[in-house]
């Protein structure tokens, strides 16, 4: 986990700024907490009721002793960590185009808090403008391995 990162967010003047920091790290966000609320909310809208998230009673005898968030709960969370690390003038729109790859080295207790560290993996042009792969680790305080490791894929049209 990186303490030596103030949140700030990194403003971008065009699309060539934004370019020229390929493989760099774009910054830290600031922690947010993943309450029992939250998980309780997002297993409403998904369906996802497995137990070790939503039974609070039963997780505390569970693996981790108490509820954990969904992974995809934390991979949603993505939009709202990463926020306001970063943003890039210029452009008309940017397009939420994917993922590369997911994983989630550490559950979120329910009651953690999390936060995101963007790098600027790779820049490429495609026909609608530029394509910007974007690494999030989302880090959970106090523990040693992330919550989750996602490359987003955006295209920023100019």
């Amino acid at each position: 986990m990186r303490n030596d990162i103030a949140p700030a967010t990194r403003v971008f003047e065009d699309i060539a700024a934004f370019r020229a920091a390929e493989g760099e790290l774009l910054g830290v966000g600031d922690w947010f907490e993943v309450g029992q609320q939250r998980v309780d909310g997002f297993a409403e809208v998904t369906e996802d009721w497995q137990w070790i998230h939503v039974d609070v009673e039963r997780s505390k005898a569970g693996p981790y002793g108490a509820p954990i968030a969904h992974g995809f709960l934390t991979l949603s969370l993505i939009p709202r960590l990463g926020g306001d690390i970063f943003r890039v003038d210029g452009p008309r729109m940017a397009i939420n185009y994917g993922l590369n790859k997911v994983r989630f080295p550490h559950p979120v207790i329910a009651g953690s808090r999390v936060r995101a560290v963007a790098t600027l993996v790779e820049v490429t042009d495609v026909p609608a403008g530029v394509q910007a792969v974007v690494r999030y680790t989302i880090e959970i305080e106090g523990a040693d391995k992330p919550a989750c490791v996602a490359e987003t894929v955006r295209v920023l049209v100019p």
